[in-house]
């Protein structure tokens, strides 16, 4: 793939990113998205056969970007991997909230996570976006329970812990605080969530 090619594949991507995570997909058309990244229609098809193409792409290179950052924050460090588990948690309640404000980024102009923002609304409107989101978060989860067996290894956590069955519910735990801060556009759920995730942790082996 050309490097051109590649240029002018992902400005149309982040044009589209952008206006996605204000508005949703449904809630963008392609006329939208033709219009901010300034390229007429031929050159959109010449790049994705169709929005919804376009749609599992944004969302493939979404997640692909994610779990390098999720990489990043759970990879060893000379932490133990409970501490760094808990900033992941701690980098997702940043990523939504303003901290500073104690009020979250969950108004239309600060959507930040596809994730969250998509998963309910292309499910019903796409197999491929679907199957796109299934697979990343699928993904998500299993670095997860990498990192709780290292916490079991080092001994901040229980050797007693399931740690398939904890990362999946702390995966949903974090989605539907994320949910709820949207509803309640404030911050509580992710306090709610942080002091959740170290009750379902436990007490460090002794």
């Amino acid at each position: 793939m050309s490097t051109e090619f590649t240029s002018a594949r992902d400005h149309i991507l982040d044009c589209g990113e952008r206006l996605i995570a204000n508005k949703g997909f449904v809630g963008v058309g392609l006329a939208e998205i033709l219009t901010v990244a300034g390229v007429p229609k031929g050159s959109f098809y010449h790049y994705f056969s169709s929005k919804e193409r376009f749609g599992e792409v944004l969302l493939t290179r979404y997640v692909d970007g994610y779990l390098d950052r999720l990489d990043g924050l759970l990879n060893p460090d000379g932490r133990t991997a409970r501490e760094r588990l808990m900033t992941y948690w701690s980098y997702w309640n940043m990523s939504q909230c303003d901290s500073a404000k104690g009020a979250c980024n969950t108004s239309e102009t600060n959507s930040k996570c596809l994730i969250v923002k998509l998963s309910a609304e292309v499910a019903d409107i796409s197999e491929a976006m679907r199957l796109t989101l299934r697979d990343g978060t699928d993904r998500v989860v299993r670095r997860i329970a990498l990192c709780l067996q290292d916490a079991i290894a080092d001994g901040s956590v229980s050797s007693s812990l399931n740690t398939e069955a904890m990362a999946l519910t702390l995966y949903e735990l974090w989605l539907g605080a994320s949910l709820l801060a949207k509803l309640r556009r404030d911050a509580s759920p992710f306090e709610h969530a942080l002091l959740s995730t170290e009750q379902l942790l436990g007490l460090p082996a002794s």
